[in-house]
């Protein structure tokens, strides 16, 4: 019980800690790439001392076979980041997050494609109703919703789509699980990085102030590699179900975060939109009642 209670802190903390990405990435004056490669070096450089002290092992022999897939599911996370970046700076943090978050609803519809996995009416209801959420928080028809706000927003749509790919690509690898996969995808996600930094502009380290090198550092050791640690460690110990609940600190943070500390608005259509993607996208990860008999 103890460690059950006490994953449950770790993982609402991450959760939490996930929640306050927007703000400092605003601070780092560098382009989204660039900080995507910055943010994944300082992850794996964590996660390997973690490793290492927690002697974890990585099952280098099993690798071989799935090692195409976690080049792609790097790739897909280092261009996931590049994306959520490029939305925190066109519309608001809460606009941007909850765009995101309409990645469990893109994996819901292409799991019965690659998985022959039927729809059940809850499925295309949440489907459905997330859909109408995220039209809503576009604020298509909305004559005050400019060009900017609707840039950000298909940049984290695309973010999702992304992040959608780092998932079902991990229903692929069987034989890497948990940190070791994730920290192999920091690795990843830096060798595609290096050329993409390179020909986007190269290393502009210099530009940043003391602010911005204390936002990348917070960036890149806290809210990447010490808390993806937390994350991965408190998994162990809850059932999905628990651990989806607690998942949704993460956008309800950001979107607390946007509207008390950043002092950006929401208009009640996106207030309604974002209430419906994370209910029924919640409601969608948890078991059905006769799953649970």
């Amino acid at each position: 019980m103890k460690k059950s209670n006490s994953s449950r802190i770790m993982l609402a903390v991450s959760m939490a800690i996930f929640g306050t990405l927007a703000p400092f990435v605003r601070n780092v004056a560098v382009s989204s790439g660039e900080l995507a490669f910055y943010r994944a070096i300082m992850a794996a450089i964590i996660l390997g001392l973690f490793l290492l002290i927690t002697r974890q092992k990585i099952p280098f022999r099993t690798i071989k076979k799935e090692l195409v897939l976690l080049l792609f599911s790097g790739v897909a996370m280092g261009f996931n980041w590049i994306l959520l970046f490029e939305a925190y700076k066109y519309t608001t943090v809460s606009a941007a997050t909850l765009s995101y978050y309409f990645a469990p609803v893109i994996v819901t519809l292409v799991c019965p494609l690659l998985f022959k996995e039927k729809m059940r009416a809850k499925q295309w209801i949440c489907f459905v109703m997330s859909t109408v959420g995220l039209v809503l928080i576009t604020g298509i028809g909305d004559s005050q919703s400019g060009t900017d706000n609707l840039k950000g927003i298909l940049f984290g749509i695309g973010a999702a789509f992304f992040y959608a790919t780092v998932i079902l690509l991990n229903k692929f690898i069987k034989n890497v699980a948990g940190i070791h996969r994730t920290f192999l995808q920091f690795i990843a996600a830096i060798i595609v990085l290096v050329p993409y930094v390179a020909f986007s502009g190269g290393v502009t380290l210099g530009v940043l102030d003391s602010k911005g090198w204390v936002c990348l550092l917070i960036v890149g050791i806290l809210h990447t590699g010490i808390t993806y640690c937390l994350y991965f460690s408190s998994l162990k110990e809850l059932p999905g179900q628990k651990a989806a609940i607690l998942s949704y600190i993460d956008p309800l943070v950001a979107v607390l975060i946007s509207v008390t500390v950043l002092g950006e608005s929401m208009s009640l259509l996106q207030i309604i939109g974002g209430a419906l993607i994370l209910g029924f996208t919640l409601w969608n990860e948890l078991p059905s009642q006769k799953a649970q008999s």
